[in-house]
């Protein structure tokens, strides 16, 4: 499966801490970094910077009125093929790398150990961080959760700046992906001359999480409690990949029956999910789902971050989470 990872003279631009991610690719850190140091271990202490756009053809040159190239700094004027990020219009604002981190130190704290991972996609267009916040989520005695915040934002001129709250479960560090409010993320910027305001805004409500945090535990804690059977594994597994609208007049794709039986799978064997409390309950079913698609999923992906974190998986992990939450209710 591709990574899609920037890499700078056969290095990945990533870092990460304590266990090695499943391509092998990066910097690691022996603990959770300081946000000079993830950015430092990352790659990623650069600037972008909108230049002027021009067409040329022959021996004739115009300029492009109010369209500029965003291009890397550090490249500009270096590198003889200098990557063009976007191009993008007059109004565009560009939130850079050391912003991005200082987003995160304005709530936490700058001297707050919390990156764990972060890294750059592509030719570096896409960037993303993920902090830890302090504590646990209060669930259960054998199940250990840990509070994660996902920042991504792009210079590519059409990727907008998102805020996820990622729990991650720590028996099998499988990510339990999930928006609140409908299925959106909790806090969305465009990189428009209100950016910086509208991240003032995130920042109010990444200042109660905890209370958010609380309300996933009170959920989690639900699905614990919910015993089911085999047949109710498979029809959750059906609401959570249903049939298309035309499944009459042509076959289920293979796709859809590989995922739901990586489901039950996962959901049978997946790590902590065969013993005590979580035996053959909802929250082991949910996590079938989540584990499966973080760890067992083995269908090729053109960007496999992408897909795990803001693509499909996401989007199946988020629908998992609502439908699970519908049948404790």
């Amino acid at each position: 499966m591709a990574h899609n990872l920037y890499m700078k003279s056969g290095q990945a631009q990533i870092m990460f801490v304590n266990k090695v991610p499943w391509h092998g690719l990066g910097t690691m850190l022996d603990k959770p970094a300081t946000s000079a140091e993830a950015i430092t271990a990352a790659g990623l202490d650069w600037n972008v910077k909108k230049v002027p756009l021009y067409a040329i053809e022959g021996s004739g040159v115009a300029h492009v009125p109010y369209r500029f190239a965003v291009v890397p700094e550090n490249r500009w004027g270096v590198m003889p093929d200098c990557p063009v990020f976007g191009v993008v219009s007059d109004g565009y604002t560009p939130l850079q790398n050391i912003e991005a981190f200082e987003f995160f130190d304005s709530i936490v704290g700058s001297d707050a150990a919390i990156y764990h991972t972060a890294g750059a996609l592509g030719q570096g267009e896409k960037i993303w961080l993920l902090a830890k916040l302090p504590g646990m989520m209060e669930f259960a005695d054998f199940e250990e959760i840990e509070k994660y915040v996902l920042l991504s934002t792009g210079h590519d001129g059409r990727t907008c700046v998102r805020i996820l709250l990622t729990p991650v479960r720590v028996v099998c560090q499988n990510t339990l992906t999930m928006a609140l409010e409908e299925g959106q993320e909790l806090a969305r910027a465009y990189h428009t001359p209100e950016l910086f305001h509208q991240l003032d805004e995130a920042k109010n409500k990444l200042r109660v999480l905890n209370n958010a945090f609380g309300d996933m535990a009170d959920t989690f804690k639900k699905m614990l409690k919910k015993k089911i059977n085999d047949q109710q594994v498979r029809d959750y597994g059906r609401m959570v990949l249903p049939d298309p609208a035309d499944a009459r007049d042509r076959m289920i794709p293979r796709w859809i029956i590989e995922d739901r039986e990586g489901f039950f799978h996962y959901y049978r064997e997946g790590t902590g999910n065969d013993q005590g409390q979580a035996k053959g309950t909802l929250w082991a079913a949910y996590n079938g789902v989540t584990e499966y698609l973080d760890h067992g999923c083995r269908r090729g992906r053109e960007d496999r971050m992408t897909w795990l974190y803001f693509g499909r998986a996401h989007q199946i992990k988020t629908k998992a989470f609502k439908v699970a939450s519908q049948m404790v209710e």
